[in-house]
Formats: structure tokens, sequence, C-alpha cells
């Protein structure tokens, strides 16, 4: 009984269907899934498009061809492809019966294969497998696939994958490719003459494409672009116009714009193959422009790249990324052009300089129009120089950065210390600081670290962005971000920068210049409200070249940049995050007791700033004002009367000595009363040489060792002055007071003495050249 109820017909039937079952969910595992498996191992091309979708740059596909990864079908090619090879798309469900009998039909009167039936979806199916041999039982296995597509995937998104891989001549694979290739517009903006034509390709690609075939293009276009106008699509004049469209010629390279910031955004997105960025399609072409005229120029000195970016200051985007030059110069073939020079590290010149003096204001070291000494100074075995052998003694600190000098940018990191600077420069998103404080020192202020491109012109937008009371990431106050901008939009430059100080104030551009040691790099980033540009020129190989500077590369280009741009504007004053303070007219510090002249400065409003001037005082005068004098001084020859005390701006004897040479309206003390005998040790300064230099001394020429030049300065220039090196007397000057000596090679001990006793004392060594 039991063995006739497993064998009854109605078990036998249960079993079969349970077979067929089983046989059709093996079946499409082991088919479906290698299609999905097949097409996210699709090689496709790599593609970069700006904020208007306008395609920027492309890379071709690991296999050589053109093929962009499925995107949006637009209404025209959707339209023309449907009318074209599958009129009933949206009315089938993978297998259209209909077209098929009408192949059969065909194809048996005739003899020859005329039509073969397929679908869209059907087609889908060969393009995603590699177009295998055609047999009838690759076709059913076809007809059985698109029914399983169609049931897991929307109309709309296999239309997709069939425009992303069909065959259009070439190596030209889909849609946009195509698009690009032949008509040089994204599928958006193709004509329906354009959209036919590519709708008609696919069909026959090998026989049929542009260059080919023409006549046969033509035809086939054209009686699809009259089926597309009987059923309505556009009206009579689109379809006559639409008639007289040529037919392309030939295929255009794609667009390539933008080879390296295609290239890092690759590096840097590992699933991505299309990539959506803010550039702006008409800035990007200009600057390129203007990159390559000014670099061709350029290469004729021996500087052969260049490189510039554009960033939107109020949002952080990218609007223009020129990573080298080339692109008009047929040198891509060069390693040099490989190199993205906006990411790549080179040492920063003075282009940190405006960082140390925005958190110096933030921190309350400093005030704008504080004075801050410039003189030779020697920090251990470190021996900085201004770019040019001058100094001014003291200069205002704001005009300190805008000529960019190097001893009061050392001489204020030495004071807010290296380790919290590199901190401050993390806060400000620079990540090449990866060394500790003493491997950089205090030439980490003048080029001794490195930067990139991208990330100085960014942290030049976050301050200006603060500046403007926008929310920011950057580590300072408004008020101090605004203050450090102002001083450079407004001050005075270098002799070399003096013409494009003009044009920065005529269209209130806070810009930085800056050029690295051996005159490898030379920088220039400038900020408005509206954008920021970085600006890179050298040799992407690091050869120097002594006509690379930034006043002559990196600064004239940038501002041709800039004119190229909409007009742009600049920040009101944040005076809710600033503070009026009352300074000392002379010296910039907070004003004190003996300031005799006051005046209006700010500060950041929440910076613990107290220093009152230390250079103002009270001096006593004999009453005629001939000479400095005591009370006990006047008592012989001014028969007791009373000195007159007078408030004073009063420099100590070094930084008077090089400040006189440039401030002629500085009024000097007069010399103590005769028989004066309690002077200041701070009244006599030796200038040269500084304490512990290494000094060589040239050969004359005739042969023979030549000389150095010790200096000394006193506030009384009449004050004897008696020289001594080595406990051997050299001589007494006066008025001038300078000695030539020719001493040994090795360390010397240098004494110079005053008439009243005070002393001072300098070591130094004598080096071979």
């Amino acid at each position: 009984m039991l063995f006739r109820q497993i064998n009854s017909p109605k078990q036998k039937k249960q079993k079969l269907i349970n077979c067929l079952i089983s046989f059709c969910l093996v079946y499409s595992y082991l088919f479906f899934y290698p299609l999905g498996f097949s097409q996210s191992k699709k090689h496709y091309s790599y593609a970069l498009y700006d904020r208007n979708n306008v395609l920027t740059g492309a890379s071709v596909a690991d296999d050589g061809q053109w093929r962009f990864a499925p995107g949006k079908v637009p209404y025209k090619f959707e339209k023309a492809i449907i009318t074209f090879e599958d009129k009933r798309y949206y009315r089938h469900h993978g297998i259209d019966f209909i077209s098929i009998c009408r192949a059969f039909y065909y194809n048996v009167t005739q003899k020859k294969i005329v039509s073969g039936g397929s679908t869209l979806t059907m087609q889908t199916v060969r393009l995603l497998e590699h177009n295998p041999k055609r047999t009838i039982l690759q076709k059913a296995h076809e007809a059985w696939y698109s029914v399983l597509i169609e049931l897991r995937y929307s109309k709309k998104h296999i239309l997709e994958l069939y425009a992303a891989n069909a065959p259009f001549g070439g190596n030209v694979v889909g849609l946009e490719a195509a698009s690009w290739r032949y008509f040089r517009r994204s599928p958006d903006n193709l004509t329906w003459a354009e959209a036919a034509t590519l709708a008609v390709l696919p069909n026959q690609p090998s026989l049929v494409y542009p260059g080919a075939n023409k006549e046969k293009l033509l035809k086939k276009r054209n009686y699809l672009l009259t089926k597309l106008y009987s059923q309505g699509y556009f009206d009579k004049e689109t379809y006559e116009l639409s008639l007289q469209e040529r037919i392309p010629e030939k295929a255009f390279a794609l667009p390539d714009l933008t080879p390296h910031y295609l290239e890092y955004l690759k590096k840097n997105s590992h699933k991505k193959t299309k990539f959506y960025t803010n550039l702006d399609y008409s800035i990007q072409k200009n600057t390129t422009r203007i990159l390559e005229y000014w670099s061709y120029n350029f290469s004729k000195k021996g500087i052969n790249n260049a490189a510039a970016i554009i960033i939107d200051t109020k949002t952080g985007e990218i609007l223009a990324y020129c990573g080298n030059t080339g692109f008009y110069q047929n040198k891509r073939n060069l390693d040099s052009y490989a190199v993205d020079m906006i990411q790549a590290r080179r040492s920063s010149g003075s282009l940190l300089k405006p960082f140390l003096y925005s958190a110096m204001l933030e921190n309350g070291m400093i005030l704008p129009l504080q004075i801050v000494k410039d003189i030779p100074i020697r920090i251990g075995n470190y021996r900085p120089q201004n770019n040019v052998p001058l100094y001014r003694g003291v200069i205002p600190a704001d005009e300190a950065l805008s000529r960019s000098l190097n001893i009061p940018a050392v001489l204020a990191l030495k004071e807010y210390r290296i380790s919290a600077f590199l901190d401050f420069l993390k806060r400000c998103g620079f990540t090449t600081f990866n060394r500790k404080a003493d491997d950089y020192g205090l030439p980490l202020i003048l080029g001794g670290g490195e930067i990139t491109l991208y990330q100085a012109t960014r942290a030049y937008a976050l301050m200006m962005k603060k500046a403007c009371l926008e929310k920011s990431s950057y580590p300072a106050s408004s008020g101090s971000c605004y203050l450090t901008l102002d001083a450079l939009q407004k001050g005075i430059r270098p002799d070399e920068e003096a013409l494009w100080q003009n044009y920065a104030h005529s269209k209130k551009i806070s810009w930085k210049t800056g050029t690295s040691s051996g005159n490898r790099d030379a920088w220039a980033v400038g900020t408005t409200k509206e954008y920021t540009i970085g600006v890179w020129v050298g040799n992407a190989d690091g050869t120097g070249n002594k006509e690379l500077t930034s006043a002559g590369t990196s600064a004239p280009l940038m501002f041709d940049i800039f004119s190229s741009l909409p007009a742009t504007t600049w920040p009101e004053v944040p005076y809710d995050d600033l503070k009026e303070v009352e300074i000392c007219a002379y010296s910039g510090y907070l004003a004190g007791p003996d300031c005799t002249q006051v005046k209006t400065g700010y500060k950041p409003r929440k910076a613990p700033y107290t220093k009152i001037c230390p250079y103002c005082t009270s001096v006593s005068f004999t009453p005629d004002l001939k000479y400095q004098a005591t009370v006990e001084d006047m008592k012989d020859e001014y028969q007791g009367q009373m000195p007159v005390i007078q408030k004073r701006f009063v420099l100590p004897p070094l930084l008077e000595y090089y400040y006189t040479k440039h401030a002629y309206n500085y009024k000097k003390l007069p010399a103590f009363i005769p028989g004066h005998q309690q002077k200041s040790p701070q009244d006599l300064s030796i200038v040269f040489p500084l304490e512990g230099s290494l000094i060589v001394i040239p050969i004359e020429i005739d042969g023979k060792q030549g000389s150095v030049i010790l200096e000394a300065a006193c506030r009384e220039k009449s004050t004897e002055l008696y020289w001594d090196l080595d406990g051997n007397y050299l001589g007494m000057t006066k008025n001038v007071h300078q000695m030539a000596v020719s001493p040994s090679f090795g360390k010397h001990v240098l004494t110079v003495t005053d008439s009243n006793g005070t002393q001072k004392v300098r070591t130094f060594e004598i080096i071979e050249n």
C-alpha cells in the first residue's frame, strides 16, 4: 500500500514539479549570479565632471576601451533606441514573441538570417556575457535569462545597462563614451539627429561607424528620424532641421583638462570610476591657458613646471586644479609632467610666516604696529639672514610680515616655540610636518619644512573665511585673521614686489610669496572673500635656478589668474572681535606713562596682551638741552640749576645703530655732560662679529690674506673706545668705531672698553674657506 502511494500518479506529478523548480533554481543561480558578477568586473574608464556635469577629463579603461559606468539614459536616446530596436520594450517581460515570430518568418522566406528577434533585454544579456557565439541554445539561454533580469531589475535600469555596454565602433563602448567621442557633448545635450545616429550604431558597429560607410549610416539615421517624427516625438521643423545635420566624420579625443586631478581622485577612491566635482569648467580652462602661457615663457629660462589651484573661499570647494604644465607643449611624455605639483611636498619658503603672525596675535604676544628687532643675530650655530643684506634695527610687526623679513620671523618663532607652532600648523590643516620640533629647528619658518600647494592654499582660504566671520576650522579668532590678512593686503612690500603691490591694493587682495633656499620653489598665494589662488613654479625634479624668484614668476602668474576671475570683494572689519587699545606712536606697544604721542590701534578682543612700551623713558637734560645730566652734574657749570626732564623714545645702541641708517627723524640723545661718571652698560654694543661667529677672511688679489672689519656702536659717538684682541691692544677709535684686523685661524676673544670703563666681550673663530 505504501509502495503504491509513493508511485501514484499524483506523487509522480508533484515529484516532476519539484524537479522542475529545483532545475530552474539551480539554473538561475548558476547563470544569473555570474551576470551580476561579470557586470561588477567590467573595466570602466575613469571620468571627472565639473559642477555642471561637464566632462573635464577621462582615462581609457584597463582593457583599452572607452567605456563609462552606467548612468541615466536621456529621453531622446531612450525613445530613439526603443523605436529602432524594440518598440514593445515597455510591454513585454524580456521576450517579444511577436518579434520572434516575425524574425522567423523573414529568415525562412529570405533563406538567410535577416532578423534575430532579440529584445533590448536579450541584447543586454548578450553584451554582459561578452558576446558569446550565436547558437539556438545561446538564444534560448538569453531568452530565459531576460525573463530573470526583468523580474529583478526595472526597465529603466536594464536600459541603462544596455546603453553602458553597447558597442559604438572601434574602442568606443557605451552611450556616454560615444556621445563625447563623436559629438563632444554629454548624452543629455544630444540633438534628435545625434541621438538617432547613436541609436543605429550598435546594430552594426563594425560595419557602420563615423568615418566609414557614411551613406549607409546617414540612411539608417534618417529612417529612424522619420519613424520618430511619425510617432509625434518632435515637430516638422525639428524633423527637417535634423535631416540636415551632418554625420560625424571621425571620433574626437575626450576632454583632458584635469589629468592630475583625475589621477589624484583615482588614488584616493578605489571603488568610484565617476567623479562629480565642484570644478568650474570655464575657470579650469582659463587657468590652464594662463598657466601654460607663463610656463612656456619660464621654460626658456630653464624653469619647466608650474601648478595652480583655485578654491572657493567660502565653501572650500576646488574650482580649478592644474597640477602641472605641458598641456600645449607636448611634454606629456616627460616624467616631470606626470608629477602632480599640487600634492607634491616642497620647501615652504616664507609661506608660513602669516600663520605664525596670526598665532602670536591670538596669544597676545604682539600687536600689529609693535616694533620688533631686525638686526644681525646668531642663535647657537644658526645665523639667519634677511633676503637682502639690509637691517632696519626695529620695524613694525605688520611691515616685517609684508616685507617678509627673516630675522623678525626667526625671533618670533623662538618666542612662540617651535613645538607650539607645529601644533598650530596641524590645526590649520597641514599634515606634512611629521618630525620632532628639534629636527626642524628655527629654520622651519624660512622653509625648513615641507608643505603641499593644496594644503597651503586651503589654510589661507580658512584664514580668510574666519576673517569674514564665517564658520571655519582655522585655529585663531576672526580678529587675528583679519589683522593678519590686512597686513598682507595693505603692507609695504620688498622693492622687487612693488609693481604687484599696487595691483593688489587696487583689487584688495591679501597675498604672500615665498622662494625656497637654492631658488628651487617659487610660491604665491592670494585670497579674497570669493577666491583663494595658490601658485607654484619651479622644476619638478628639484633643480634650482637663479631666475626662479616669486616676484618674477609665481606672483605675476597669480595676479594674471585673478584678472581672469569675476570681481572680488574685501571683508568688513570684524569690530566685534577686535578691541581698541591706546598704543605708543613710536613703538606700537601699549602706551605707558612716558609715551608722549599715542594713537589708537587694534588687538584681537580676547588676546591677553599686556606689554607696556619699554622704549619711552624720562631723560634729564641740562637747561639748554645740550647734554644729559643729573642733579649732581649740575652743581658746577650750571650753578646748581635743576635738570630739565623730558620724555623721549630711546632705543638701545645696537638697535639705534641700524635704525638711524633709515629713520632720519629719530632724535638721538645728546652726550652726558663732561665729567659724568655713571654711564649705563647699555650705552656700548659690539655690532660685529656676533657671538660665536665663524668668519672666513678672503684672500686678496695679491695672494695675501685680507682683513675683517670689527665694529662697535656707542650712544655717544665722541666716546673713545679701546680695542683688544686676545690680550693684545689694537688701538683706539672715536666717532667711527671700526677696526680692521687680520687674525690667524682659530678662536679669538675681542674686548672693547670705553673711557668710563664699560666693557663688552665677544668670542669668534676664523676658519679656512
